[in-house]
């Protein structure tokens, strides 16, 4: 994302006391301005108007961008992180931006009923296997026509990429910026296969950047 777009957004989470914590702001202008996430997601949820739900959705950077992008869908993030959740909240009202709720959910007991789009950005390797497998299932089953599930994640593969990305997961769980340690790295050709198998037209590209990462992109949506 450009810098001025990244700024932009990061401005929103500045603290309304000039001593407040800042944390979030850098957070936010460094994550969007590094990360090829918020581009490749814009770029595939182009074209849709169908309601967004955002599974995972931490501070709801997605919502921003998608606002600044020019996309009005409706859109709902929810997360386990309650503060983070909190946060987000306070931001959305803060800059009024519409059409943009957050709730705090677990993934692990199941997602909240939804009809339209859907966005898994860095949480599939949060869930074990058999979870991963069923939360895809109940997601592709979302999709109204027109709408798209967009799937960001590391995958495993054995390669030196995956490895850092698995030390950069465990270290954000160390310090307390993430919930949960990671469980089960998904492979990017079993999700192709499993979404193929819904009847859905489905792309898998890496999705690096400049990062060091191994995420890649998976988007699915009707024939």
């Amino acid at each position: 994302m450009p810098p001025e777009r990244a700024q932009a957004i990061a401005r929103a989470f500045l603290p309304v006391h000039p001593l407040g914590n800042r944390w979030d702001y850098y957070y936010s202008r460094a994550k969007l301005g590094s990360d090829p996430l918020y581009p490749g997601v814009l770029q595939a949820l182009r074209g849709s108007q169908a309601p967004v739900l955002d599974l995972g959705c931490g501070l709801g950077l997605l919502a921003h961008a998608l606002r600044l992008d020019g996309q009005t869908m409706a859109y709902r993030g929810v997360d386990n992180d309650a503060a983070k959740i909190s946060r987000a909240r306070k931001v959305v009202a803060k800059v009024a931006l519409a059409d943009a709720r957050f709730d705090v959910v677990d993934l692990a007991l199941g997602p909240p009923e939804h009809r339209g789009s859907v966005a898994i950005l860095d949480v599939l390797q949060y869930l074990d296997a058999p979870t991963q497998h069923d939360l895809i299932a109940l997601t592709a089953a979302m999709l109204s026509p027109g709408a798209r599930l967009v799937i960001r994640t590391a995958v495993a593969d054995g390669s030196r990429r995956g490895r850092l990305g698995q030390t950069t997961d465990r270290l954000a769980k160390l310090i307390g910026w993430m919930q949960s340690a990671p469980r089960c790295y998904p492979d990017a050709q079993a999700l192709h296969a499993q979404l193929q198998g819904y009847g859905l037209d489905t792309t898998v590209a890496p999705l690096y950047g400049n990062t060091p990462f191994n995420n890649w992109l998976i988007v699915a949506r009707r024939r």
